[in-house]
């Protein structure tokens, strides 16, 4: 009996459906092993039922293979992706152009060719250039003069510190100045005298009240 070549279109029937797919996946599954074992090849096959259950086969380790396939694919991008990243590169080429034009014609340069409508629009995107300038200018100004008044705040306090500490010193100093025996101000007798103290009281009497010399004619 000759078989009939088979439609590759979905299977209504359900049951029919379960069958194919539990024959044909069993023969991929075989063939995926023989591909292996025939040609050294590394081989890793996944399935997922239309239940969601999972069938695989690995010739050595999915893992591997899977990472093995992510460095392939970066290394060596299709033609696909080639083909979109030229698409980007020419965008992107024509965007920049875009922006060149508008910085020369920002800066005056190449005005000849824009029209009235394109002129207002240069200025009013000049004024409201220098309007933003003008705001972080004085935004700028204000956050410097609050730094120097702060900076002032703290001058001030530091200065006052300083007018404090001359003056605790003075009294401090006054307090420990050790005793200085040639001081005018000394009451204390420092001669050293040699003798009864009978003779130390005169002489003290005399250096206290001295006699005019009296010198005979």
């Amino acid at each position: 009996m000759v078989r009939g070549k088979t439609q590759m279109r979905r299977i209504e029937n359900a049951t029919s459906r379960q069958v194919t797919f539990s024959k044909r996946r069993s023969g991929l599954l075989k063939k995926a092993f023989e591909l292996s074992v025939l040609c050294d090849a590394e081989v890793a096959l996944i399935i997922f039922s239309p239940r969601g259950k999972l069938c695989e086969f690995a010739s050595s380790s999915m893992q591997e293979t899977i990472e093995r396939y992510k460095r392939h694919t970066k290394t060596k991008p299709t033609e696909q992706n080639m083909q979109h990243l030229k698409t980007e590169a020419a965008n992107m080429v024509k965007k920049i152009e875009i922006l060149q034009d508008l910085r020369r014609k920002l800066l005056g340069e190449g005005l000849g060719s824009c029209t009235l409508e394109e002129l207002q629009q240069i200025e009013q995107q000049l004024e409201r250039s220098v309007s933003n300038v003008r705001a972080r200018k004085t935004q700028v100004f204000k956050e410097q003069i609050d730094r120097l008044q702060e900076k002032e705040k703290i001058l001030a306090a530091e200065n006052a510190k300083l007018y404090e500490k001359p003056w605790k010193g003075s009294k401090e100093q006054k307090e420990n100045i050790p005793y200085n025996e040639s001081s005018p101000n000394s009451d204390v007798e420092t001669d050293l005298f040699i003798g009864p103290p009978e003779g130390r009281t005169k002489s003290n009497l005399q250096r206290a009240n001295p006699m005019p010399c009296i010198y005979e004619l």
